[in-house]
């Protein structure tokens, strides 16, 4: 089923926007806003809810207007864990007394622990290095 075209009129300046869609101002709804054009195609306005909107640009037109979605984690979550290396994950997680406490699944937590260690830059090749506190 084809999006319908709706004339749109983004106002915005200094942090503030003013989307208005077929007349009605809905910037009040809105986290952010992107608008796309293709050759020879009729731009798209991508819309994502919220409660507030923010902008730096001006654009009047005809565009279709879609709600969009966050984005599905799962394939960068796919992608990161096949891009690891196993034994390098097991001599760095054995390495870590700071989650080795004999607790329930304590092998499984330090696992998790040091996967997002890594998955946010975190990372020692010659395993994990304990933080001064």
């Amino acid at each position: 089923m084809a999006a319908e075209v709706h004339p749109v009129k983004v106002t915005a300046r200094a942090g503030e926007a003013v989307v208005e869609v077929g007349g009605h101002d809905v910037s009040r709804f809105l986290a952010a806003y992107t608008i796309t054009q293709r050759a020879g195609a009729e731009a798209e306005m991508v819309v994502f809810l919220a409660a507030n909107a923010a902008g730096a640009a001006v654009f009047e037109g005809t565009v279709r207007v879609v709600v969009g979605e966050p984005p599905d984690p799962g394939p960068a979550a796919a992608a990161f864990l096949e891009a690891m290396d196993a034994a390098q994950l097991e001599k760095s997680v054995l390495a870590r007394h700071d989650l080795m406490d004999g607790g329930p699944h304590e092998l499984t937590r330090a696992m998790l622990a040091q996967l997002r260690e890594w998955a946010l830059g975190q990372w020692h090749p010659d395993g994990h290095q304990e933080q001064e506190e």
